[in-house]
């Protein structure tokens, strides 16, 4: 062994330790699972009910069974979004603006928690069919609220929800996505008895 081997190995030593112990490792950033989304494609709801309208294949109606349910109330289940749109159905009675200022706030009790909520109005004079619907923003339990009424006989209400802790983030893809499901379903829509 020479004189310079004696210097460099204690060097190379300690060099090899410094570096093996600068390894600090960064976590990773948060990510969302991508989801991969079925074809759009839709078939008709018209059974016995007072109302009809299209609805995607991929999701599948049930009657509410609910113990406080009544007659004519319906989910639509989207299983692969683990979601689900409620229906309650509602003869007027004379009391329309009352039904119309529950939904109101019913959507508007999200308002603590939303970062925004808009209301687009829906008419079409040629099926009777009239309604609002409401998009709340934010981190809140149900995004989407709607009624629609032939204004004289029949109402319905409609809320969606995930059934998973609301995040806008993670959630807004499948939101965009089943909202064209929300609007086909409400273009396509139609009472029976008028």
């Amino acid at each position: 062994m020479n004189k310079y081997s004696i210097i460099y190995i204690p060097f190379f030593i300690i060099l090899i330790f410094l570096s093996s112990c600068g390894d600090v490792s960064i976590p990773k950033p948060h990510g969302y699972i991508r989801t991969d989304y079925p074809e759009k494609k839709y078939q008709t709801f018209d059974t016995n009910y007072p109302y009809k309208f299209k609805y995607p294949v991929y999701s599948k109606i049930e009657n509410d069974s609910t113990p406080n349910a009544e007659k004519y109330w319906a989910n639509i289940i989207f299983p692969s979004f683990n979601a689900k749109i409620y229906i309650s159905y509602k003869k007027i009675n004379g009391n329309l603006s009352n039904f119309e200022e529950d939904t109101r706030k019913l959507a508007y009790k999200h308002s603590i928690k939303a970062d925004a909520i808009n209301s687009q109005v829906w008419n079409n004079p040629e099926k009777k069919v009239y309604g609002v619907l409401y998009e709340i923003k934010g981190d809140v339990a149900s995004q989407i609220q709607f009624y629609l009424t032939d204004s004289t006989t029949n109402f319905i209400r409609a809320a969606f929800y995930f059934n998973a802790i609301p995040n806008k983030d993670s959630l807004a893809p499948a939101l965009e996505f089943i909202r064209k499901d929300i609007d086909v379903m409400i273009e396509s829509f139609e009472w029976k008895n008028n």
